[in-house]
Order: C-alpha cells, then sequence, then structure tokens
C-alpha cells in the first residue's frame, strides 16, 4: 500500500503524476478550515506534506500524528516551527539551489528600476506626461561602478556580486557571519562590519532569512547611517527592516530610495503609505516567479519528498539530524 501524503498547493501536472506514482495523493488547495473533515481525515494518515505559504507549528502538527515528513515548495522555511518537527522526528526538505540565479535578476532588477526610476517614469509616460525633452526632475542616478553592499553572502548574494561586479564594475561589500573566500576571490570584495556597509554602499541588498537575529535587524539607526543618496533593496524577507522606520526614512529623506519584493505584511495592504511613495518601485514578491524556475522549484519538492520518505535523502534537508534517529 502506498504511503499518503497531503498535497497543498497546485503543481504541473506532470509532477502530481509522479507523486502519485510513489504515493496516495490527497490534493487541497492550501490547509484553511475551508477544507473541513476531508482535511482533517487525510492529515490523519498522511506521512508527507508538500506545499508552500502554510504555517506549519505545533498545533497543525497534531492533526498529523503519522506524519515522516514536510517538503516546502520554497527556499525559506520561516513558517515551519523546526522545534516542532525535530520533537516529533519529521524531516524538513526545501529547495535551496533551484532559484538562486532568478533571485539575484530580480535583485538587480530592482536595483537598476529603483535607480533609473524606471517605473515611476514609465508611469509618467502612460499618464501623457512627456511633452518635451526631459529634464532633471526625469533623471535618475547611476548604477555603474556604485558601492553594492550585500547583507548576507550566501547563494543569492554571491550570485548578486557576479552580476554587480562583472556586469556593472561595482565593487562590492559584504557583511556575514564568517569571510567568504570564493566572493573576495572572484570579486574582490570586502568583508566588513554592519556599520561600514550602511555608511559606505550605495546600494544596500539583503538577501537574509528571517530569524530571531534577522527580525528588525534594520531599523530607524540603522536606516540613518546609510548615505543619503543610498538605495535599500530588501528581497529576503519583509520583517527583516522594520518597515515603519523604512517608511520615515523615505518620506524624511534619510534614504534615496527603496525597492522591495518583500514586506511585513503579504500581500501588501492597500492603505499602506509604501505605495503613495514615488521613491519606492513595490514588486509582490516575485523573486522566484519564472515559468522555469517555479516549475523547478516544485520538481526539486516533489524529488525531495520522495526521498525523505524513501530514506535516500543526499541533500536539500533542514533538519538532518532527524535522520540520524
Amino acid at each position: 500500500m502506498k504511503p499518503s501524503i497531503v498535497l497543498y498547493k497546485s503543481i504541473p501536472a506532470a509532477l502530481r503524476e509522479r507523486l502519485e506514482q510513489h504515493f496516495t495523493v490527497h490534493a487541497f488547495d492550501g490547509l484553511g478550515p475551508e477544507h473541513g473533515d476531508a482535511l482533517k481525515q487525510a492529515l490523519q494518515q498522511a506521512e508527507g506534506i508538500i506545499g508552500a505559504s502554510e504555517t506549519i507549528d505545533d498545533a497543525f502538527l497534531q492533526q498529523a500524528p503519522k506524519l515522516r515528513a514536510a517538503s516546502t515548495i520554497s527556499v525559506g522555511y520561516d513558517n515551519f516551527d523546526v522545534d516542532a518537527l525535530n520533537a516529533r522526528n519529521v524531516v524538513l526538505m526545501h529547495t535551496p539551489t533551484v532559484l538562486t540565479e532568478t533571485v539575484a535578476d530580480t535583485i538587480m532588477t530592482l536595483v537598476l528600476a529603483t535607480a533609473r526610476r524606471v517605473v515611476e517614469l514609465a508611469e509618467r509616460v502612460k499618464a501623457g506626461k512627456w511633452q518635451g525633452s526631459i529634464g532633471p526632475d526625469w533623471f535618475g542616478v547611476d548604477v555603474h561602478h556604485k558601492t553594492l553592499g550585500v547583507i548576507g553572502m550566501g547563494r543569492i548574494g554571491l550570485a548578486l556580486a557576479q552580476r554587480a561586479h562583472f556586469g556593472f564594475g561595482m565593487p562590492i561589500l559584504y557583511n556575514a557571519r564568517r569571510p567568504h573566500d570564493e566572493a573576495e576571490k572572484r570579486f574582490g570584495a570586502r568583508h566588513c562590519d554592519l556599520d561600514t556597509l550602511l555608511a559606505e554602499a550605495d546600494f544596500v541588498c539583503i538577501t537574509l532569512p528571517l530569524t530571531e537575529q534577522t527580525f528588525h535587524l534594520i531599523g530607524r539607526d540603522q536606516l540613518a547611517k546609510m548615505k543619503k543618496s543610498g538605495i535599500l533593496i530588501n528581497a529576503g524577507r519583509g520583517p527583516v527592516v522594520d518597515e515603519a522606520a523604512l517608511i520615515e526614512a523615505l518620506q524624511n529623506g534619510t534614504i534615496h530610495a527603496a525597492g522591495l519584493d518583500v514586506f511585513e505584511q503579504e500581500p501588501l495592504p492597500v492603505s499602506s503609505p509604501l505605495l503613495t511613495l514615488s521613491n519606492v518601485v513595490a514588486v509582490p514578491h516575485i523573486g522566484s516567479a519564472t515559468h522555469e524556475t517555479r516549475y523547478g522549484m516544485a520538481e526539486c519538492a516533489v524529488d525531495n519528498l520522495i526521498a525523505a520518505l524513501t530514506g535516500t535523502v543526499k541533500e536539500n534537508c533542514v533538519n538532518p539530524q532527524v535522520l540520524q534517529k
């Protein structure tokens, strides 16, 4: 008899078929209460779950007493209570490598769009405001040869540094828990403390995950240390930045502009002051949102769940200590 799993996010048909070759699949659109007894009964028998963007905590795990593995279609896993998973010997799998290049593309897009005011000026053109030769009121700022600061030199930070260094001749500063030899050898990147990076970088790019240590890492005091001409780019997790402090800094001219792919509350409320600021480029968490990458992430997550439930895990495990028990 095939193990039973709960699929709680739509995936391509070919990948659904791959799951069905190995498991009895119970599919739902999310894990909300609207699914009622059908979801409760499926969770009672589920040995695996696969999906994204739902909170998996101890209360949820109590509904799934047979659960052995969880596979998230994402690199981030801050919506999972890893301690609760560990306590129940549940393996957590994620997709850390598939989206690296695509997210780095997105960050570079935000750098360029924010510096050159692409969204704002495109809207002016659409509104019929381009009536002659443009003046300084329409000018942006250069990107090439400006200093790029990367907060968090992981896979994405490294891919971003490559684009900035080789594509735009940008000096690279980075802040990380330890020096990154590859970044320093390939790009001449300089490891520095956070205050130094904030003070010297023209573009401050956040690629960090959300943890207790990174929550509101960038607040009022940190924003005040940036250049007045500095631009903040956040494509890590929204709560790494104190959004209220950022809004204040943008309104007061403490920093020049911000390019944001992530927010403290998602979707971003229509009442957010960020939506009224011309010096903000805000996009709807599109970091990995290309057809190719989203397929690759789902494919990786499917393979991860198969490996976890067949005892063949070799990579992509968040809590490998569970495998030793």
